[in-house]
């Protein structure tokens, strides 16, 4: 038996974009489904629930930030792959995305190799990897494989790169870990980010968890300290 294909939602105001992306996305054996605006993307993603999520950013109703947003607050769509596509050049507006809960984003006109490179390498990062193992550290769980944390049996939802970056720090508990490995190891050589998108992911799991749980290593990093 073949195994079901993966859904892929593409949202975008331009058809040409549609059409592009949806037909070398369905050569790879992606089932692509089409929306023209955000609140169009919101309402499919709702009813198809798809593993990956290609917003543009500046598409009509609601933007592609907004729309991010609005997903990434909902416990169903926290483990949702999603990439921007954008046609802004300047650094500020791809930061913005990746802080509101993005994966990765491609810049305009579409390379349909660079698309199909991103969205495939993705997909292979999402996989557990071998030798992940449940981490309890007092009040606190973290499960890699279903993507749950729970401090002292309340639920916490995270957005996934907040979950991959805790699990790194937990995964060593008293260790520094440097900036430039965080960057590596939880966005990959792939997406440019800088110090600050990191100290806002930081920010967020703080809230998010409601315990004291990450330190700061000032000019140096972070460490898992619970």
């Amino acid at each position: 038996m073949e195994p079901t294909p993966k859904k892929i939602l593409i949202a975008d105001d331009e058809p040409d974009i549609l059409e592009i992306v949806g037909y070398n996305l369905g050569k790879e054996g992606y089932e692509v489904i089409s929306a023209k605006d955000g609140d169009e993307a919101l309402a499919k993603a709702k009813i198809v629930k798809p593993e990956l999520i290609i917003l543009d950013i500046m598409m009509p109703k609601k933007n592609g930030v907004e729309v991010c947003e609005l997903l990434r607050a909902k416990p169903a769509f926290k483990d949702t792959l999603i990439i921007f596509l954008t046609a802004l050049s300047d650094e500020g507006s791809h930061v913005k995305g990746l802080e509101t809960g993005a994966d990765d984003y491609i810049s305009k006109p579409i390379s349909p190799k660079v698309l199909i490179s991103k969205v495939n390498s993705l997909f292979r990062r999402v996989k557990p990897e071998q030798g992940m193992n449940v981490i309890k550290n007092g009040i606190l769980e973290i499960d890699p494989v279903k993507f749950e944390v729970t401090v002292d049996g309340r639920p916490a939802v995270l957005a996934k790169k907040e979950f991959e970056l805790l699990y790194m720090l937990a995964s060593r508990p008293g260790r520094v870990f440097l900036r430039n490995e965080i960057l590596n190891q939880v966005w990959g050589n792939e997406v440019i980010v800088g110090d600050r998108t990191i100290d806002v992911h930081i920010r967020k799991i703080r809230q998010k968890l409601g315990v004291d749980c990450i330190t700061t290593v000032k000019g140096v990093g972070y460490k898992f300290d619970l």
